[in-house]
C-alpha cells in the first residue's frame, strides 16, 4: 500500500468504534503541522467488539459523521485513514539474518534484500498485513545496531514486527468506508494510535505500554527502544461495565450508562457504603418508581469488571515477557480510562507505574478534542502525516506483496529520518 498524503493538504482519520465514530479533517502546513478543520462524531451503529455486524448500521454511522466533519470544514473529502480494531488483531515479531561479503561495507542494497526476505517469512493465510515495522538490526547475531550501512559484518539480522488482520473482517471495514463514496488510503491499528497520540518520546525509548480501554475492546500497545514491540486486544472495554450495572441494578442500558458516568467508581472507599443512588427500574419512567441502591454495590458491580480486564492486561504481558518487569510504564487512555478509581485498581493489579494519557501529539488541539476518548482519532493523524516515510505497510492476503522500487527507495529515506 503506497502513501502520498503528503502531496494533499488535507487528511482525514475516520475513526470507527463500537461506540462512536469520529472523523476529523486537517489541513497540513507546508512545516508539516496539523490543523483541525472540520469535526464530525456520530454513535455508532452496526458494530460490536470492532467486528462489523450490519453494514447499513454502520454505514449511516459512518456517513453522518463524515458529513458533519465535511460541512465544519468547508470542504468535501475524497479518502480517510481508517482504523482497525477487535479480538482479531494480532502480532508477530519475525527475525531475519542474511549472509554478507565480510570483504565490502553493508549496502542498501542489502538492507533491502534483508527487508524482502523479512517480508516473504510472513504467509498467513486469510490475513492482511496492516503494519510491518523494523525493530532492531543486528551485526553476527549479536550486535544490535541502529543503523548497518557501512559497517562490516558476516551477518545482517533484523527483527520485524507485523500487524495482521483477518482479511474478510478488513474488506467489511472497507466496504463500510467505500459506501459513503470514499477511498481508503490506510490503516491504523487503534491502540497504535493511541499509543502515537498519548506516550513522549522518553516512554517510547524506555519502554511503555498503552492501554486504550473502549467501548467495545481494550487496546494494548507496547513500545521499547523507540519502537513498537506487540499490540494486543482484550474483548472487554465500557460497554461491558455498562452491561453489568443494567444486569445488576434491573435497569435500562440507557439510565446504566447515565449512572455509570455521574456515579461510577472502580475503587471503594467506606463512604460508599452509606451513600445511595436512584434507580429507574426497567421498563420504568415514573419518579415514583424509583427505588434506591447504596452506592457500594454499585462499586462492587464496577470493580469486578474492571479488575477482570486488568488481570486479563497481566496475561498479556506475561505473553509479552513483561509481567515481571515492574519499572515499565503503563497509560491509560480512552474513554473508559475516565472512571475513577480505574488508575488505582490498575496500579494494583498490574504493579507498574500508571498514568492518564490525554493527546499530546498534535500541538494547539481545539479543547473540546482535548479528551482520552480521541486518542485514536487523533493519533490516526500523527500515523498518516508520517506514513510516507514509513512505508512497511503491505497488504496480503496469503502471501504479503513485495514493494516496488519507489517503495524501497521511501524506507532507505525513512531510515536516514530516524537514524
Amino acid at each position: 500500500m503506497k502513501h502520498s498524503f503528503s502531496k494533499y493538504p488535507v487528511v482525514t482519520a475516520l475513526d470507527i468504534g463500537s461506540s462512536k465514530v469520529c472523523c476529523l479533517i486537517a489541513h497540513i502546513s507546508r512545516d508539516q503541522k496539523i490543523q483541525i478543520a472540520g469535526y464530525g462524531y456520530n454513535a455508532s451503529n452496526g458494530v460490536k467488539n470492532g467486528i462489523i455486524t450490519d453494514i447499513d448500521h454502520a454505514t449511516v454511522s459512518v456517513c453522518t459523521a463524515v458529513e458533519d466533519a465535511e460541512q465544519k470544514a468547508g470542504h468535501q473529502i475524497e479518502e480517510v485513514v481508517v482504523n482497525i480494531s477487535g479480538t482479531k488483531t494480532s502480532s508477530v515479531t519475525k527475525h531475519t539474518d542474511i549472509q554478507l561479503h565480510k570483504n565490502r561495507q553493508i549496502s542498501d542494497a542489502d538492507i533491502q534484500k534483508l527487508i524482502l526476505q523479512s517480508q516473504a517469512k510472513m504467509k498467513l493465510p486469510d490475513c492482511d498485513v496492516i503494519h510491518c515495522i523494523p525493530m532492531n538490526y543486528t551485526l553476527n547475531k549479536t550486535d544490535v545496531v541502529a543503523d548497518p550501512r557501512k559497517l562490516y559484518a558476516e551477518t545482517l539480522g533484523l527483527d520485524m514486527l507485523f500487524g495482521y488482520y483477518p482479511s474478510l473482517l478488513h474488506q467489511n471495514l472497507k466496504s463500510i468506508v467505500e459506501n459513503a463514496h470514499l477511498d481508503v488510503s490506510g490503516s491504523v491499528f487503534s491502540g497504535y494510535a493511541s499509543a502515537l497520540s498519548c506516550l513522549v518520546d522518553d516512554e517510547k525509548q524506555i519502554g511503555a505500554t498503552v492501554i486504550d480501554i473502549g467501548g467495545g475492546t481494550t487496546k494494548m500497545t507496547t513500545f521499547k527502544d523507540g519502537f513498537p514491540v506487540y499490540f494486543a486486544t482484550i474483548p472487554f472495554g465500557g460497554n461491558n461495565i455498562t452491561n453489568d450495572i443494567a444486569w445488576g441494578l434491573v435497569t435500562s442500558f440507557a439510565h446504566a450508562e447515565d449512572i455509570k458516568i455521574r456515579h461510577g467508581c472502580a475503587f471503594l472507599i467506606p463512604q460508599d457504603e452509606f451513600e445511595t443512588i436512584d434507580v429507574y427500574p426497567v421498563g420504568e419512567e415514573d419518579d415514583n418508581s424509583i427505588r434506591q441502591v447504596q452506592k457500594s454495590f454499585l462499586v462492587r458491580i464496577i470493580k469486578a469488571r474492571v479488575e477482570e480486564i486488568f488481570e486479563m492486561v497481566n496475561q498479556k504481558f506475561e505473553e509479552a515477557g513483561l509481567k515481571d518487569v515492574s519499572n515499565h510504564r503503563v497509560v491509560l487512555t480512552g474513554g473508559c480510562s475516565l472512571l475513577s478509581g480505574i488508575r488505582d485498581v490498575a496500579a494494583e493489579i498490574l504493579n507498574k507505574p500508571v498514568r492518564f494519557g490525554m493527546p499530546r501529539s498534535i500541538p494547539n488541539i481545539p479543547p473540546y478534542l482535548y479528551d482520552p476518548k480521541y486518542s485514536t482519532v487523533l493519533g490516526m493523524l500523527s500515523f498518516a502525516l508520517e506514513a510516507e516515510e514509513c512505508p512497511f505497510n503491505v497488504t496480503t492476503s496469503n502471501t504479503v506483496n513485495m514493494p516496488d522500487m519507489n517503495g524501497l527507495k521511501k524506507i532507505f529515506g525513512w531510515m536516514k529520518h530516524n537514524f
